[in-house]
């Protein structure tokens, strides 16, 4: 069954770290989000004045981050010792478990920077794993190049390519997360099956896209929450589509959230902001 649009979700010009300007669509207010799914930041800009004060070394606990660089180059440090370069095409995801601090800072005053951020939840019994950091530059990342100038990268999940399957570089997450970057031309049709269970969306960054059964016209720069099913049916404007594809398991847990903590009581709260406050984060 085509998975047809349940909820649009619009992108919000907001700021964050030192002042970088971006637009959040999930977890733009906090009950607007999409289990596991905690927020999706878009940053873009080619004036560095929107981006160049980064962002600062800062905490986080009981979710993991994945930042995917479409263009531009950030440099990630954390208490850890992890250091690496995310890179254009390249993808950093990072499990904060019980506590990392880590920045990620511009290593550019010019030029465009432009990519996604993702929060994706921990179930309970992980919130408290150790830290854990993936580097993964482009070349890493498998691009399938489909007929009339489709291309698919797959950053996590799976696809199938005739007889082959195509498997991201990321593994092993409870939530069995789909990632990828999908690249239409004009009036290019695309279908993928998204097995019922993942809770789903898309957000399209470039051109126009159609999405569901009959074709409905979504828009730009806004988190488009798929509804039951177990197929993605989109189609391409004129000016052709460039759009991500996310999806995984929902944990149906509770979830209470103060700024970079995300855990399941108030209590665990206090004593993620406890344990930050008293340098406990820095023990591996």
């Amino acid at each position: 069954m085509i998975r047809n649009i349940q909820t649009v979700i619009p992108g919000i010009a907001t700021s964050d770290g030192a002042g970088v300007k971006l637009r959040r669509s999930l977890g733009g207010q906090q009950q607007v989000r999409l289990d596991p799914f905690l927020m999706l930041d878009e940053f873009s800009s080619n004036d560095p004045n929107d981006y160049v004060a980064g962002f600062p070394p800062h905490p986080h606990r009981g979710f993991e981050t994945v930042t995917y660089m479409l263009e531009g180059h950030m440099l990630h440090e954390d208490h850890l010792g992890n250091q690496g370069h995310l890179k254009t095409g390249g993808v950093q995801w990072m499990t904060a478990g019980r506590g990392i601090i880590h920045s990620e800072m511009p290593q550019q005053v010019s030029g465009a920077m432009r990519g996604f951020q993702l929060w994706i939840n921990l179930p309970a019994k992980e919130k408290m794993k150790p830290a854990g950091y993936q580097d993964i530059q482009e070349e890493s990342i498998p691009k399938v190049s489909l007929t009339d100038g489709r291309s698919v990268k797959v950053i996590a999940g799976s696809f199938q390519h005739g007889n082959q399957t195509i498997t991201g570089p990321i593994h092993g997450i409870s939530t069995a997360p789909v990632f990828l970057d999908v690249r239409l031309p004009p009036n290019a049709e695309f279908e993928y099956p998204i097995a019922k269970e993942l809770n789903a969306f898309v957000y399209t960054y470039e051109g126009g896209l159609e999405i569901g059964s009959p074709l409905k016209a979504t828009p730009k720069q806004a988190a488009i929450v798929l509804g039951e099913g177990d197929q993605l049916r989109a189609k391409a404007g004129t000016e052709g589509a460039q759009f991500i594809v996310l999806a995984a398991l929902p944990l149906h847990e509770p979830i209470v959230q103060y700024g970079p903590f995300v855990m399941n009581t108030r209590a665990e709260i206090e004593q993620a902001i406890d344990d930050y406050q008293n340098n406990r984060f820095v023990v591996s």
